[in-house]
């Protein structure tokens, strides 16, 4: 990828915002390629994840936080356990979602978003994974109505797939979505006050 770097068009209040979110430091990557040639999605990726470190290391936010790469990553940390440095590349992916949702940036691949909210609306609503819910509203969001249709026989009959939901988790769900809310309220009242913070 060639790239003509400009002042304007670097923006390294962004990559602090990242390293602040994730408490990583992009610096540290040397760009030996071990998350790349781990992870199990890069195939699929636009920019593999080496590329996104480095993007931010040079200032090229927009590139990095515009890449479908950030929305595919599953978060399952093989890039981290297998990284030299001791870089939590899942950490920067995920502050980068997050800071996109804030900066209103879609998705390129908007099913991906779709089911993120679908998902943690089912965990809010019984405490855990509902399947036969997840996969009937993620269908009817993305009008495929009949996707894996034929596979929800052989999930139920092997007692994979039920069709009752479970509330045994809901207490500690609740809990946890209680202290996320607390936590962003308080991040926001920061951001807007910065002299009381200090």
């Amino acid at each position: 990828m060639k790239k003509v770097m400009k002042q304007e068009t670097l923006k390294p209040e962004l990559v602090e915002a990242v390293e602040e979110h994730s408490l990583q430091q992009v610096k540290n990557c040397y760009q030996c390629g071990k998350c790349t040639a781990g992870c199990p999605i890069a195939a699929d990726m636009d920019l593999p994840p080496n590329q996104v470190i480095r993007l931010l290391q040079l200032g090229f936010t927009d590139e990095a936080i515009h890449s479908k790469t950030i929305w595919l990553c599953a978060s399952c940390e093989t890039c981290t356990t297998r990284c030299p440095r001791e870089v939590d590349l899942a950490a920067v992916m995920d502050a980068l979602r997050n800071i996109a949702i804030q900066k209103k940036i879609r998705s390129p691949k908007r099913v991906i978003a779709f089911f993120n909210r679908t998902f943690l609306d089912i965990i809010k609503k019984y405490g855990r994974v509902f399947e036969m819910e997840l996969i009937g509203r993620f269908n009817v969001g993305t009008l495929d109505f009949f996707k894996d249709v034929t596979k929800a026989p052989k999930l139920f009959f092997k007692g994979r797939l039920k069709l009752l939901p479970n509330f045994s988790g809901r207490k500690t769900a609740n809990s946890v979505f209680r202290d996320v809310k607390k936590i962003n309220s308080e991040k926001q009242k920061k951001s807007a006050n910065p002299e009381q913070s200090e």
